[in-house]
């Protein structure tokens, strides 16, 4: 199958486990009372039947069952000796290389950290900054889950690791693009905008990434969503995605509420993805409302805070004909 990438959050029972695989040379996923996931025999729906008796028991679907079956699908059957793994660690990521197999380490289960693979740290177990990343790879650090697959990345992780591991980090190139992202940032904030300015930019943002359409809604028609914007997959499927946007300054930052606000024009328009794009931050509540939505409904709610648009409008420009 080919090289591949993963990104892989190491907080299983929402502790932080990083320094501890850092210092075992391992990678780590929680769900440790589902035993007996490591025989190859097992077909998906076997695997997620003991995913599920193990946590999900009382629940009338499998919808939570299968995302967290997913995860560590992805963590047992996907990523093999050779693939990539991105552990994101607060402003910084760490780069892995797998080498081994995945194991079940009875002794942990209490700690919920049983499931374990063995990796081989890269850039000599140092972080990298996150800044050095793309947008691209910013957005899937920050995607809901515990893992995500990051293959069509690749190239990206590793020019982060060779500029890393060689001290080639063009400063120059650097420097200037974290200076247009804040002069960005502080135009979108404080800058002369008029009403439905910032719903306009993020509406030439999403055609110039693609969108065949990306409509304002108006206010009187607003069921939860500012911006409609429809891709089309493959040249045949249609994707309609639902923006809510966010004209803030960075405090308060975004809250859940923002969210559910979000959830209700997604299920009014039956769109397929949802995203919430600030000029400000964005909440931990915000975060915890978008993991709890696409746990129970398979459905993605990007999240965009306002230095994150602006290195999206910085990389990709923005087109005003």
């Amino acid at each position: 199958m080919g090289e591949r990438a993963f990104i892989l959050r190491i907080t299983p029972g929402n502790h932080d486990r990083v320094p501890e695989a850092l210092d075992s040379n391992e990678i780590i996923i929680g769900w440790a009372q589902a035993a007996g996931l490591l025989n190859l025999k097992l077909e998906w729906e076997q695997f997620r039947k003991i995913v599920s008796d193990a946590y999900f028991a009382d629940e009338h679907t499998l919808r939570r069952a299968g995302s967290a079956a997913g995860h560590l699908w992805r963590f047992i059957r996907e990523m093999e000796p050779g693939s990539l793994v991105v552990v994101p660690y607060w402003s910084e990521f760490y780069v892995a290389e797998v080498t081994g197999a995945a194991s079940y380490d009875k002794a942990k289960v209490e700690d919920d950290t049983a499931y374990r693979r063995s990796v081989r740290w890269l850039n000599e177990k140092r972080a990298i900054p996150r800044q050095l990343a793309r947008s691209a790879l910013l957005s899937r650090m920050k995607a809901q889950g515990t893992s995500v697959d990051a293959t069509d990345l690749l190239d990206e992780i590793k020019s982060c690791l060779d500029h890393a591991k060689a001290g080639t980090v063009p400063i120059f190139q650097a420097d200037l693009q974290n200076r247009l992202v804040k002069e960005v940032l502080d135009e979108i904030q404080i800058g002369r905008i008029e009403s439905f300015g910032f719903e306009r930019l993020i509406q030439t943002v999403l055609i110039g990434l693609g969108a065949k359409e990306a409509r304002i809604v108006p206010r009187i028609e607003d069921k939860g969503a500012d911006i409609l914007a429809t891709f089309r997959v493959a040249g045949a499927f249609q994707q309609i995605v639902a923006v809510q946007a966010k004209h803030w300054q960075p405090h308060p930052p975004v809250g859940s509420d923002v969210v559910e606000q979000l959830i209700r024009g997604i299920e009014a328009e039956s769109a397929h993805l949802g995203m919430v794009i600030t000029s400000g931050t964005i909440s931990e509540e915000a975060t915890r409302a978008s993991e709890r939505y696409f746990d129970e409904t398979g459905v993605r709610i990007e999240l965009l805070d306002g230095e994150q648009f602006a290195k999206l409008i910085v990389e990709h420009g923005i087109r005003t004909g």
